[in-house]
């Protein structure tokens, strides 16, 4: 989301909304990230935590969130070169922050917390998947992806690599030992020592080979090492691994495998080690504990939330007990801290846990965030009504719905009697369908999302009255939901493909209708006034529908569709004996593909995102071009999305480079250009106040 600076009155053109705007014009205007709810997908090398502030960070796009989970607030670190961020941790002072990213070469950067970027270095190609300071925080080491095949060691605040080597098996996770003499990677059908001890004799300025053992293996020789941890205190010469068939292994001083014991689990996936503890992050939510020592078991912590839970059914003083054949996220990440003893979990549905493991038995939960686990596609903020008592959700809340076939209720700052046990910023969770499977993330769930991995709920729309959303899916089905007590009212096989678009009549029209457009070139109008039963099917259009708009007042209601076609159709409406009926009046045809439109705060022209770049606004009733404005700041990729604020000062567009801009609709000149996300962003919203921006994206 970005945030305005003070929101400031500025001069309103007749016809427009007086309405505060959140964005000065001046160049003062100051826009900000305020808040992130989401996950990036996570490996055990994507989440750590620094044992002297509590912090925790973990990536989520280009974006490094800094959470603080006792305070719920959230810092951000934004990477400027807008790379995602593919791997991140803490050196041991809790200073700073190391990250590796992922693209075309990558860089490892230190940050300071608090502060801006320190340090970087460019030693890999294609991407990084782990990266560690040293102990005594004078060293990183960064392990490049498959092909890539490096493993650098580099003295960060001189800004060299010291010591470097190929690595042929593809790397998970990195640890440091806790003399900061070496380093263990651990990966597929490998685990390996790394001494920078012998690295010591190096010439001055240059890089030396780093000198590698490997650990001897024995009969687990084609064991995928999914997790590695150095031992600490007593133990500090042993080092754990975990595999990925559940097995946990002990590897003594001499690089041996010493001994092993089962987890009894279908798979394992992270560990994190302490003096007292090796926690074991393992399948269906389970997270095994044993003594470093002597590997005994000592206990099995608490689980998450089941797949499908009801948000508002959980109890007030615990968690739900669990329940005979429910499933549960697998756990894909964790990280200790050992002095306020708190343990991070990240799941596979993109929850994030804080357990408080003070009394390793009796466990209690500190935070939790449920998220999205697959591509977010839409996003609908509750209207402000005029009769706050018929609003069926506290003001300011927004919906969203994603390919893990869930639509999710938020409010960023909930009002008290809709908080509940599992998370600070959602309200509810509307589960579409019975099947769970689409809620852990891609790489696990395998075939349930079918050949073409077309699940998922593609867009919403809500009526203007606050009472019914409507919900279109990827497989052509549109279903009305009461958004009192988000029922199912009416399912509706309208389409053969996707449902692109959903637009309900405005009250100024005086018609309730609803249309859908899909990429199936269909655009159906439904009647509110006899539940949703179908007024008309226009097929103009000769490719996808990209946007659909109602506009006019009653008897002249008026719709515009335009679409990959490039064409623009202005329909007119006429009432006949059957109800209304639209036919067309205007027809545009363009050069460029048409991604997205919005209409003006007045209501009287359309704003269209084209792919040259360009924001094009027609006239509604002539279907005349009235101007034609720069709509992205870079001269790469297609204009997406468009979206004009409520007060009708400002509009936003989302380009295929990932980048937002926002723009003033009267003189064309950007006002500022946003950036975070790591994959296209799908949809843009204006919050009611015109203070923020939500923004939802593939990542």
């Amino acid at each position: 989301m970005a945030e305005g600076a003070d929101a400031a009155k500025r001069k309103q053109p007749a016809g427009r909304k007086s309405r505060q705007s959140g964005l000065k014009r001046s160049s003062s205007s100051r826009v900000s990230l305020e808040k992130v709810l989401g996950i990036s997908t996570v490996s055990s090398s994507g989440l750590t935590s620094d044992p002297n502030s509590g912090l925790i960070a973990y990536p989520a796009g280009c974006v490094v969130v800094l959470l603080h989970p006792k305070k719920n607030k959230q810092s951000h670190i934004i990477n400027t070169s807008r790379k995602p961020f593919s791997a991140l941790a803490f050196s041991h002072d809790g200073k700073y922050l190391v990250t590796g990213e992922s693209g075309h070469m990558p860089c490892v950067r230190v940050w300071e917390v608090g502060g801006g970027q320190v340090a970087e270095v460019q030693s890999h190609k294609y991407g990084v998947s782990c990266v560690a300071f040293s102990t005594n925080s004078c060293y990183i080491v960064s392990v490049g992806y498959q092909h890539d095949m490096t493993v650098s060691v580099w003295d960060w605040r001189k800004g060299s690599i010291i010591a470097s080597n190929k690595v042929s098996s593809r790397v998970f996770a990195v640890s440091f030992s806790q003399d900061s003499s070496y380093f263990v990677t651990a990966g597929n059908r490998h685990v390996k020592f790394w001494y920078l001890d012998a690295s010591k004799e190096r010439r001055v300025n240059s890089t030396v080979p780093l000198i590698g053992r490997s650990g001897l293996l024995g009969d687990h020789k084609n064991s995928v090492f999914s997790g590695v941890a150095c031992g600490r205190g007593l133990m500090a010469s042993s080092t754990y691994c975990i595999t990925s068939s559940g097995l946990l292994c002990l590897f003594n001083s001499s690089r041996q495998l010493e001994a092993w014991v089962n987890l009894k689990t279908s798979s394992a996936s992270c560990l994190a080690v302490s003096e007292d503890f090796i926690f074991c992050g393992c399948a269906d939510g389970l997270i095994r504990v044993f003594s470093p020592s002597n590997l005994q078991y000592i206990t099995t912590l608490h689980r998450p939330h089941r797949l499908g839970v009801d948000l508002t059914q959980s109890l007030q003083h615990g968690l739900l007990p669990a329940s005979p054949g429910a499933q549960y996220p697998d756990t894909l990440a964790l990280t200790f801290d050992p002095a306020a003893k708190h343990l991070t979990c990240v799941y596979n549905d993109h929850s994030v846990y804080v357990w408080d493991v003070r009394d390793v038995r009796n466990v209690g939960k500190l935070y939790s965030a449920l998220y999205h686990s697959s591509c977010v596609w839409s996003i609908e903020v509750y209207p402000e009504l005029s009769d706050v008592s018929q609003a069926c959700l506290p003001p300011s809340s927004f919906l969203t719905c994603s390919s893990d076939n869930t639509i999710r209720l938020w409010h960023t700052d909930p009002p008290t009697g809709h908080r509940n046990l599992y998370s600070n910023d959602l309200l509810r969770i509307l589960y579409v369908g019975e099947n769970t499977q689409h809620l852990q993330a891609e790489g696990e769930r395998g075939e349930a999302a079918g050949a073409d991995g077309k699940a998922g709920i593609r867009v919403l729309g809500i009526s203007p009255d606050g009472q019914h959303l409507a919900a279109g899916d990827r497989c052509g089905n549109l279903r009305i939901f009461g958004l009192e007590f988000l029922d199912e009212l009416v399912k509706i096989e309208a389409h053969d493909s996707e449902v692109l678009c959903l637009e309900f009549s405005p009250t100024s029209t005086g018609v309730r209708l609803l249309a859908s457009a899909s990429r199936d070139r269909l655009i159906h109008v439904f009647n509110l006034e006899r539940n949703y039963s179908l007024e008309q099917t226009l097929n103009d259009h000769s490719a996808s529908i990209t946007a659909v708009k109602f506009t006019g007042e009653s008897p002249e209601v008026r719709m515009v569709s335009c679409g990959a076609d490039k064409s623009i159709y202005f329909q007119a409406a006429e009432q006949t004996t059957d109800g209304l009926s639209f036919s067309r009046s205007h027809h545009v045809v363009e050069k460029t593909t048409l991604y997205d439109m919005d209409l003006d705060s007045s209501r009287t022209h359309v704003a269209i995102a084209c792919q040259d770049r360009n924001v094009r606004v027609y006239n509604v009733e002539t279907g005349k071009l009235k101007k034609c404005l720069k709509g992205s700041s870079s001269d790469e990729g297609a204009l997406l999305k468009v979206q004009m604020d409520p007060s009708g000062s400002f509009f936003a567009t989302s380009c295929s480079d990932k980048n937002i801009t926002i723009f003033d609709y009267e003189s064309g000149e950007c006002v500022a250009t946003l950036f975070g996300h790591s994959e296209i962003v799908t949809c843009m919203r204006f919050s009611q106040d015109c203070r923020h921006l939500i923004t939802v994206s593939g990542d």
